[in-house]
């Protein structure tokens, strides 16, 4: 592990996993397991939360300033440079998630998939839309219900501060942490 990487709350590391420069990775609620030979990139963020753990298989690349947030991603998987991966998501063996990539929450994609840069993968299965197809994509984020399963909020409801209170709330957590030699 890097000098400057930070490993809070439940994680676990798998043998020869590398966690480089700047890398985060927070368990806020859910824990996170990094498997065998994975290597966690500069700045890139894995975050476990409640009722979404993060789980990396077996010979994962998670590429610089890429980010995990309650998923699970299978072996032999690369996600490259900044992607975005939302909780609930599940990534199949195989697959490939390029450059700015997104996977959507609750989103599912099938072993071997590739998503092309800068492309969103929505639904379970997952279909591919590219970043200019809103309207197309719309109906099915929509019904990935974002809200409700990153925020705990209905749609409908939802306004900034009640996020933010619920983040002030889950970030809070970490007032009291001490750093462990």
């Amino acid at each position: 592990m890097a000098p400057t990487a930070v490993l809070c709350g439940d994680v676990t590391v798998g043998d020869e996993a590398r966690i480089l420069f700047g890398a985060v990775l927070a368990a806020e609620g859910g824990e996170i397991q990094v498997g065998g030979r994975c290597i966690v990139m500069e700045n890139a963020v894995l975050r476990g939360r409640e009722g979404h753990p993060v789980t990396l298989g077996d010979h994962v690349l998670v590429g610089p300033h890429a980010h995990v947030n309650g998923a699970t991603i299978d072996d032999d998987v690369f996600l490259a440079t900044g992607v975005s991966v939302f909780p609930g998501a599940r990534v199949g063996k195989g697959c490939e998630v390029r450059i700015n990539g997104v996977v959507h929450v609750n989103s599912a994609l099938r072993e071997g998939v590739t998503v092309p840069i800068g492309w969103i993968a929505v639904g379970d299965p997952a279909e591919l839309f590219p970043p200019e197809a809103h309207e197309e994509l719309w109906p099915i984020q929509r019904r990935m219900d974002f809200p409700r399963t990153v925020f705990g909020i209905e749609r409908a409801e939802m306004t900034m501060e009640k996020v933010a209170r619920r983040y002030a709330e889950r970030f809070g957590r970490h007032r009291d942490d001490r750093v462990l030699e």
